[in-house]
């Protein structure tokens, strides 16, 4: 546009009557330090607060993201290996030791996707909790179910209308002594 960038920000924001979204990346801009973080043995990636900021930041689009990016687009992770630890690695850590694997007889949810496609959409600010209040919500790209036990509980990102899912709690854990 040739303007300074606050003038180009302040033109968008009035372009869409002050509706638009901007996104600021706050934390983490050194990728080849996010990187190596990752690949730390310890690291677990995609771990979050599971929403407990939905108002102000939208981090339910980690495992996507590094589908996305750090797999497809990067080519840091195989697809395989990012699967284990979106999955596998995710549930021992939470001590839930019946998940995380596809078995016979085991409960799963599974997300079948299209590695070529998956990607995280723009969130939307959503005013659909109690009271009005705001929460930021995301979809994304290339998902084209998700079964929970067997049953198809999303197609192509619409609602099949089954419940199949249950609250899942850690197992307790002994005292080490």
């Amino acid at each position: 546009r040739g303007v300074a960038p606050i003038d180009a920000f302040l033109d968008v924001a009035l372009e869409r009557d002050l509706r638009g979204f901007f996104m600021q990346s706050v934390a983490n801009q050194d990728q080849d330090r996010v990187l190596e973080l990752m690949r730390h043995r310890f690291a677990i990636p995609t771990f979050s607060d599971s929403g407990a900021h939905v108002s102000q930041i939208m981090d339910s689009s980690l495992q996507t993201h590094l589908l996305a990016h750090w797999v497809r687009e990067k080519q840091a992770f195989g697809l395989e290996e990012t699967i284990h630890r979106l999955t596998r690695l995710p549930a021992r850590a939470w001590q839930v030791p019946d998940r995380g694997v596809l078995a016979v007889g085991r409960a799963a949810d599974v997300n079948v996707f299209d590695p070529d496609r998956v990607a995280p959409d723009l969130p939307e600010l959503r005013h659909d909790l109690p009271g009005g209040a705001p929460r930021l919500r995301q979809t994304a790209t290339g998902f084209l179910a998700t079964i929970v036990n067997g049953a198809v509980l999303l197609e192509k990102g619409e609602p099949t209308g089954v419940t199949p899912g249950a609250l899942l709690r850690r197992s307790p854990v002994a005292p080490k002594h």
